[in-house]
Parts: structure tokens; C-alpha cells; sequence
């Protein structure tokens, strides 16, 4: 029964709208879908009002086979200024109902049309007082349809292949990179810092459609007595949201995964651990079971594809990494193949390329070296003129730990769309707990990997470890790398 602080909402129609109007897209290409609910407000009291609702729980489908796929829901990202009528509250339930409106309200989804052309329908319904409330809306897919999509301005030539001793490691564990995306599936590609043809961190928003949507990857390698650690990072030049508010959309986006691979006197060694990051959090995969957890705890197993390319889940919008079998991931692992939303499919081919759209599988990634391409120019300092780098501070790690050569180190790219200066290369990743804990100090988990995850789990005590480096030169030991 419908009260004073408990009014009754009851949808009678819904309505689908596309982002401009829009019912011809060519295949493989994208069109936002709106749910527009219309009904009444019951409320003791009060005269009943009716017109334009919350849309409330829905869901969407595609009734043809092999029609075409949603992206997760968001909050309609176009202008629209027809009055919603809500529900009279006060109190709490007024301010808490303002306050999570935005995040809770998700009016759109994102279709993305197959390649065979054709017409196709789109339907969405809930179930309303135990019947069902439906619309349709009809969407022709078509060669003929003028493309919406911005064309790249930029194409990258292959890569001359690094001279790096540890590249053939890097290129033999490189993840399986499944790559959720959403309504703005471009932000969402791998990209590599330069895409737009030039070096400046606080433009890589506004030119995201002008440079190359190329796949790279960033990759980095460490060496000690008993272990190789190898640490992969994904750029992206927009870390995104249906609802940018504080900390929720910056320019810049830099999430990565570290390896830590037992020498056992093979060529390439046995992998035994995948740590990922995401949003200043360590997660992590093993398939050892006398491993315990110490500073962190083990989030899931260690899915591999070919035997040594661990699988790793990039969420969409924020690009957070963890490994394909954790229970937040919206890819399965095992099966590889994706349990709801949109997403592309990357693996290691040493040629980068381009996704079709939202949706593709199989797509080639390439390898970059951290040290090459973001290292060296950092070191430069006040002479590289280029705004990539910003926010620089000491290094201070815990344990009485090596320090780089220079300890004063930028903790962040330069950005300034949204927030400034949120996205950080991995030697200004830091983990929450860790810092917190005064365990690992801000860019101690990734610059300082040997240390780190000894740290985080517990090891059998009788298995070797050594924590002196032969190789790492972002602490000053350069070693054998050539």
C-alpha cells in the first residue's frame, strides 16, 4: 500500500529513443538506445500524478538471432528535457534518494549492430504489478548507412623489435587481455601513450578520436637470483563514467599486472603469480596451494590460455584489472568467452591492431619497453619538454629497500581533463593497503617487486628467494639486459 514516505510508481508504457534519431547504422558500428518510461505516482494524500517515470528495472534483447549486443546500462549521456516526475520523500530517504540517483538510474544501452545486414528489433521489458510492459523499436542495419565513427588520422608503422635480453620472457607470458567495453568503446581500446603523434599527457582526451586505436601493450622486466618479475601495463587515454563526479573520470589511464616467475632452470621458468591492479588495489591469482595470505589475500586461481598467458579482465570505463577468474570478472576464463556486457578479446602477436568496434575477438597486440619509451624521457627531467610527466616527490620505501638512482620520481602522467594528474606510471602505482599498513610505500609494489610480494603472501620457509636484483634498472642496477 502506497504511503506518505512510500509512494507507488507504476510504469504503464515505455518508449525507445536513439542517440539523434538514429535507425540506420552500418554493421559492426554502435547506436545508444534510451528507455523512456512513462505511468503514474500514487501517494496517500496526494492527487495521483502522471507522466514521464524512472525507468526502473528493465532488461533488453534483441529478438532476431545474431541480432546485435548490449553494453552494460548507463545513465543517458544526450540532452534530455522532458520532465521526470519522482516521488515526494523527506527526511533521509529524500537525501539518499538525491544522492544515489545518478548512479542508480541507467535509462541506456549501447548496440552494437552485427555484420549482416539487415532489420532488426529491439525490445524492452519488465514486469510491472506481475505483467509484462514492453517496447519495440526497429533498427536497419546497412553497408549504405553513413559511417558515425571518426576515421584515424594516425597509423603506427611496425615496431623495430627491442634488444632487450628479457623481450623473448615478456613475449612468451604476454596476458590474454579481455577488454570490457561500454558507451564509449573507443576510450575503452589499448592504446599507447603517443597515439595522437606526440608526447603531451594533457591533450590525450580530446584527441582520442584523432590518433591511432592501435593495440600496444607496455611491458617491463626484473631480474634476481631465483625469480624474473614482469609487469604489464595498459593504457588508455580516457579512464571514463556515466556520472563524472570526484574521482570518477580523468585524463589518462594506466592500470598493469606483475608476474613473478620461479627460475627452475627451463628457458622460460614456471609462473606462479598474477598480481593485478586496480584502482590503488593488489589482487592476486595463484594455482599454488601452500601459498598464504599475508598483506593480501588470494583472489582466485590462474587462468592460462596456451599454457603461459595468464588471462586478465579490463573493466570498462575505469580499465581496473584482475584475472579472468575472479568473481567480479565479467569474462570466463576457462572458457574464455564473455558472461554479460561487450567486450574485445586481445593476445600477443607482435603486430598491433585494430579492433572492428565494441565487440571483436583475437585482436593482435604489440609490445612496447617501459624503459624505451617512458623511462628514459623521465629521466630527462627539466630538459624533456614535452608535458607527459608530473607530480614529483621522493621515494621513500619501507624495509631499508634500493632506491633509484635519482630518488625523486614523478608519481603521475600529466592530465588535466576532469581531475589532474590521476593517471601514474607503475612507479607511482600504490597499493592502498599497503600504504596504509606502512608495509609498502606509494610505488614500492611495482618499482620494488622482489620485496613486495613477499609481503603480500606467505612462502614456504625452506623455498629459496633472493630480494638482490641483477637487473633493474628503475633502482639503479642495470645488469645484463642487452
Amino acid at each position: 500500500m502506497a504511503g506518505a514516505l512510500w509512494p507507488a510508481v507504476v510504469i504503464e508504457e515505455y518508449k525507445l529513443v536513439t542517440d539523434d534519431g538514429v535507425l540506420l547504422l552500418r554493421p559492426k558500428e554502435t547506436v545508444g538506445v534510451q528507455v523512456r518510461a512513462y505511468g503514474r505516482i500514487e501517494q496517500d494524500g496526494e492527487q495521483t500524478r502522471r507522466g514521464r517515470v524512472e525507468p526502473g528495472a528493465w532488461s533488453a534483447r534483441v529478438l532476431e538471432e545474431k541480432g546485435g549486443w548490449f553494453s552494460k546500462p548507463y545513465k543517458f549521456q544526450g540532452k534530455d528535457d522532458e520532465r521526470i516526475e519522482r516521488e515526494q520523500t523527506s527526511g533521509w530517504k529524500a537525501a539518499l534518494g538525491q544522492a544515489a540517483r545518478p548512479f542508480l538510474v541507467k535509462d541506456t544501452v549501447l548496440y552494437t549492430a552485427p555484420d549482416t545486414p539487415g532489420t532488426y528489433t529491439v525490445e524492452v521489458s519488465s514486469t510491472v504489478a506481475g505483467r509484462i510492459v514492453s517496447a519495440q523499436l526497429k533498427l536497419e542495419v546497412s553497408a549504405r548507412a553513413v559511417s558515425r565513427w571518426a576515421q584515424p588520422q594516425r597509423n603506427f608503422t611496425p615496431e623495430s623489435r627491442d634488444n632487450y635480453a628479457y623481450r623473448k620472457l615478456a613475449e612468451h607470458y604476454a596476458p590474454f587481455i579481455a577488454q570490457e567495453t561500454w558507451f564509449q568503446p573507443r576510450a575503452d581500446y589499448l592504446h599507447r601513450f603517443d597515439f595522437d603523434g606526440d608526447w603531451h599527457g594533457d591533450n590525450n582526451w580530446d584527441n582520442l578520436d584523432k590518433g591511432s586505436p592501435q593495440a600496444y601493450v607496455y611491458y617491463a622486466a626484473m631480474e634476481t637470483q631465483t625469480h624474473w618479475f614482469l609487469h604489464y601495463n595498459f593504457f588508455h587515454p580516457r579512464d571514463y563514467s556515466d556520472n563524472c563526479v570526484v574521482g570518477t573520470c580523468h585524463e589518462n589511464d594506466n592500470e598493469g599486472v606483475i608476474l613473478t616467475v620461479r627460475k627452475d632452470g627451463s628457458e622460460f621458468g614456471q609462473l606462479e603469480l598474477l598480481e593485478t591492479l586496480a584502482h590503488n588495489n593488489v589482487y592476486t591469482y595463484t594455482n599454488r596451494r601452500d601459498l598464504r595470505a599475508r598483506l593480501h589475500n588470494i583472489d582466485g586461481p590462474l587462468d592460462l590460455v596456451d599454457g603461459s598467458h595468464p588471462v586478465v579482465f579490463l573493466e570498462a570505463g575505469g580499465h581496473g584489472a584482475l584475472g579472468g577468474g575472479d568473481r567480479k570478472s565479467f569474462f570466463d576464463g576457462k572458457r574464455l568467452r564473455w558472461k554479460q556486457n561487450t567486450g574485445i578479446t586481445y593476445r600477443y602477436k607482435g603486430v598491433a591492431e585494430t579492433p572492428a568496434g565494441g565487440i571483436d575477438s583475437g585482436i593482435g597486440y604489440d609490445l612496447l619497453s617501459i624503459y624505451d619509451h617512458w623511462w628514459l624521457k623521465h629521466e630527462q627531467r627539466e630538459t624533456w619538454k614535452e608535458n607527459t610527466f608530473a607530480d614529483f616527490n621522493e621515494y621513500q620505501p619501507y624495509g631499508n629497500r634500493p632506491r633509484p638512482k635519482n630518488p625523486v620520481i614523478s608519481s603521475a602522467f600529466r592530465g588535466i581533463k576532469h581531475e589532474s594528474n590521476k593517471a601514474r606510471p607503475f612507479w607511482g602505482w600504490f597499493d592502498a593497503k599497503g600504504r596504509k599498513q606502512k608495509v609498502l610505500a606509494p610505488g614500492q609494489w611495482a618499482l620494488d617487486p622482489a620485496y613486495s610480494v613477499m609481503q603480500s603472501l606467505t612462502w614456504p620457509r625452506n623455498e629459496a628467494w633472493a630480494t638482490d636484483y641483477l637487473y633493474n634498472p628503475y633502482l639503479g642496477v642495470e645488469g645484463p639486459a642487452q
